[in-house]
């Protein structure tokens, strides 16, 4: 089991590390990784809908895109900065992915409550850094934001 395995907060860090990415990319702050059941990263991504014009391009997706098709998700964490919208939430319980760690969930309360609700463990972090992020996004683009979550500003 590698050290991310045990520390939900290493394991935020690599989805934190996309999210800064897609921030300096211009495109919405949020990353997400999968992780295996030994602890080890499957994948990893953050939204580019900016960035590729594809609106399903959501983090959560990038990430599951880029561990590649699998068996089975058992035992496997998927970690994301921000509570997971309900498209991504869809795709976790479509493949059973029986973990979750959010990052913070102020800025968007997502679906990380139904996912509880339907079986999958989840760790809300509360993180300052994730939460900072993504006030700074909202502050400069918020007809990004507001796009990204399909409201009108």
């Amino acid at each position: 089991m590698t050290s991310e395995a045990a520390d939900p907060a290493a394991m935020l860090a690599v989805a934190l590390a996309e999210a800064r990415k897609g921030f300096a990319e211009g495109g919405v702050p949020v990353g997400a990784a999968l992780f295996g059941p030994d602890g080890g990263l499957l994948g990893r991504g953050r939204n580019r809908r900016v960035q590729d014009g594809d609106p399903s391009l959501h983090a959560e997706t990038a990430a599951f895109r880029a561990a590649g098709r699998r068996p089975g998700y058992r035992g496997t964490t998927m970690v994301t900065t921000l509570s997971p919208c309900w498209y991504c939430g869809g795709l976790i319980r479509q493949f059973g992915i029986p973990r979750v760690i959010v990052g913070e969930s102020r800025t968007f309360t997502g679906c990380h409550a139904w996912l509880a609700r339907h079986g999958v463990e989840v760790l809300v972090l509360d993180s300052a850094e994730c939460a900072d992020l993504m006030r700074a996004f909202v502050a400069a683009r918020p007809d990004l934001w507001h796009e990204d979550i399909g409201q009108d500003a």
